[in-house]
C-alpha cells in the first residue's frame, strides 16, 4: 500500500481511478494492458478500482462477486454492486469534494468524466499503474460492403465496432475480437482511416473547424485535442442494432457451425473420463476451429460443479476434474468469416443427475421458455418476467445478472439489452439480435445458465441456436402444459 501512497503524493492527488480498459475504451482489453488487473489481481472483463489514502477499492457487479473474492490481492476491499447499483455513484460516495481525483485521460470517456464534474479532477496523460500498449495488425479482411452512411458534419469516430461496421472490415489477429483497431474521420462522405494513433492525434490537433464526436465513446485525451468538438450522440448504435437480411443470414450460418461444435464437445465429454476443465476448453477451441471459426469471440467458460456458480468464471483449471454426477457449464462462442460473435451456454451432467440438479435446471429452463415466448415489448419487461420465475424459488440459489445482451461485432452490444438498466427500456424490434440467458447460482453447490442467441422477426423472437437441452436434466413434472408445448420447438438430447 505504501508505494501507492507515494504515487498519490508524486502526482499531487488524493485518489486515483484505475480503469480496466485501454485507450480504445474496449470492453475486453488484454490483461497485459489492463491497469485494474495489475493493481488488484482481478481478471474479470469489467469493474474499476479506486486508490485512496486509506484503502484500495475494487468495484464488481453480481457476475463477479465470488471471482473477485478468490482473485484479489490481500490489501483490496471488494465492493459488491447489487442489481440496480451504478459503479460511478458508489465511487463518488468515497470521494471528498475538497480533494483531488486523478484520472488517466486516455482510459475514460468524455461523458463519464463529466459524471464527476462536482469533484476536483486532475487529468493524467500517462497511466502510472501500467503504460503497456499492444501493437495491432493492419491486415484487414472484408466481411461486408462498406456502408454508405451520410454525416451532416465532419465526424470523428473512435468506437471500434462502429468503425468496423461502417467499413465492413474485420481483423481476426487478436483473441476474442473481430474489430479493426483504427480511428475514422468522415467529411463530405470522404473517409480517412487511421491505423496509427500518433498520426490521428496530429490530424485532430491541426484540424481547425468543428468536429462532431460522441462523448460516450471518445476518450478524454482525444476529445481535448479537438479545437471545436461538438457532441452528437452516435446514430450508428441504433443502426447497428437492426441487422440487415445479409447479417441475419450470416448469423444463421455462424450458429449452424456453433451448434456442430457444441454437439462435438458434448460427445467428447460423454466418451471420455477424468476430463479437467482445461481439457474440455482445449478440445472446445479445436472443435470451433475445425468447424470454420476464425477465433473465439470471448474466452470460453468451462466450469465444473462449484465453479459453475461463478457466472463469469475463467480459470479452466487443470486440477478440477469432471467426475460421475458432476455438472459442467460451458459458455462459449466464436467469430466466423462475417466477424459477428456467436454466444451460447449449456450445462451437461456426467452420468445421472441429482434431484437438486434437475430441479434447478428445470427452473432455469422455465425462465427461458417463458421469456422466449413472451410478447413483451422491451428487454426490461422480459427481464422482470424472468426474475419473477427465478427469484426466491429455490432456497440458496440466486439470479444475479441481467437476462441478456445484444450481439454483433462485439459479443456485448447495446441496444438491445435485457436487464433492469435504463437502456433495456428500448423496444425490441425486428432485426435485433440478442441473448436470453437466465441462470441460478449457489456457490456451495453449482450454477445453471441456459443461453440461446436470438433474433426478432415478424414481431416474434426466434432462436439462432438449434442445439438442444439435456432431457435427463429436465423434471417434466415441474413444467406446465404450455411450457411442455413450447419445449417441443427445441431438441431434447
Amino acid at each position: 500500500m505504501n508505494k501507492y501512497l507515494d504515487l498519490l503524493e508524486e502526482y499531487d492527488i488524493d485518489s486515483l481511478l484505475v480503469c480496466s480498459t485501454n485507450q480504445y475504451l474496449v470492453e475486453y482489453s488484454s490483461l497485459n494492458e489492463n491497469s485494474r488487473y495489475a493493481l488488484t489481481g482481478f481478471s474479470g472483463s469489467t469493474g474499476d478500482a479506486l486508490i485512496t489514502k486509506d484503502k484500495i477499492y475494487l468495484f464488481v457487479d453480481g457476475r463477479y462477486h465470488i471471482q473477485a473474492e478468490n482473485e484479489v490481492f490481500d490489501n483490496i476491499a471488494v465492493i459488491k454492486l447489487q442489481l440496480g447499483q451504478k459503479q460511478d455513484e458508489e465511487i463518488k460516495k468515497l470521494l471528498k469534494q475538497n480533494e483531488t481525483l486523478g484520472i488517466v485521460a486516455k482510459k475514460i470517456s468524455q461523458a463519464r468524466l463529466e459524471n464527476f464534474k462536482d469533484f476536483k479532477i486532475k487529468l493524467l496523460d500517462d497511466d502510472p499503474i501500467n503504460t503497456f500498449e499492444e501493437e495491432h495488425s493492419k491486415d484487414y479482411s472484408i466481411a461486408f460492403e462498406e456502408k454508405n452512411i451520410k454525416f451532416d458534419k465532419p465526424t470523428y469516430i473512435s468506437n471500434l465496432e462502429e468503425i468496423s461496421y461502417i467499413t465492413g472490415l474485420r481483423d481476426f489477429s487478436k483473441d476474442f475480437s473481430a474489430k479493426i483497431w483504427a480511428s475514422l474521420f468522415i467529411e463530405n462522405n470522404n473517409k480517412l482511416l487511421f491505423s496509427d494513433k500518433k498520426s490521428c492525434y496530429e490530424f485532430l490537433k491541426n484540424y481547425e473547424d468543428e468536429i462532431s464526436v460522441d462523448k460516450n465513446s471518445i476518450n478524454v485525451y482525444e476529445y481535448n485535442l479537438i479545437r471545436k468538438p461538438i457532441h452528437t450522440p452516435s446514430k450508428l448504435k441504433k443502426m447497428m442494432s437492426i441487422k440487415t437480411n445479409e447479417e441475419i443470414e450470416a448469423y444463421k450460418e455462424a450458429f449452424s457451425a456453433t451448434d456442430l461444435t457444441m454437439t462435438a464437445i458434448r460427445n467428447f465429454i460423454q466418451e471420455n473420463e477424468d476430463l479437467s476443465e482445461y481439457d474440455i476448453a482445449t478440445q472446445l477451441k479445436k472443435e470451433f476451429l475445425n468447424y470454420g471459426a476464425k477465433s473465439l469471440s470471448f474466452k470460453s467458460i468451462v466450469a465444473i460443479d462449484n465453479n459453475s456458480a461463478l457466472a463469469h468464471y475463467s480459470k479452466n483449471s487443470k486440477d478440477v476434474i469432471l467426475k460421475n454426477g458432476s455438472l459442467v457449464l460451458i459458455d462459449c462462442g466464436a467469430y466466423y468469416k462475417s466477424g459477428l460473435a456467436t454466444d451460447i451456454t449449456r450445462v451437461f451432467v456426467k452420468g445421472e443427475p441429482s434431484s437438486l440438479q434437475k430441479k434447478v435446471y428445470t427452473q432455469v429452463l422455465k425462465a427461458f421458455l417463458n421469456s422466449y415466448n413472451s410478447n413483451l415489448k422491451t428487454g426490461f419487461e422480459i427481464d422482470s418476467l424472468a426474475h419473477s420465475i427465478l427469484d426466491n424459488k429455490i432456497d440458496g440459489f440466486i439470479f444475479n445478472h441481467g437476462l441478456g445482451h445484444g450481439i454483433g461485432i462485439n459479443v456485448h452490444e447495446a441496444p438491445p439489452n435485457l436487464s433492469q438498466n435504463e437502456i433495456a427500456k428500448t423496444e425490441l424490434k425486428d432485426g435485433m439480435t440478442f441473448t436470453i440467458e437466465p441462470g441460478l447460482y449457489n456457490q456451495n453447490y453449482f450454477g445453471i445458465r441456459l443461453e440461446n442467441s436470438c433474433y426478432k422477426e415478424n414481431n416474434k423472437i426466434h432462436s439462432f441456436t438449434n442445439f438442444g437441452y439435456e432431457k435427463k436434466l429436465i423434471d417434466f413434472d415441474l413444467l406446465n402444459l404450455i411450457e411442455k408445448e413450447w419445449l417441443k420447438d427445441f431438441k431434447l438430447l
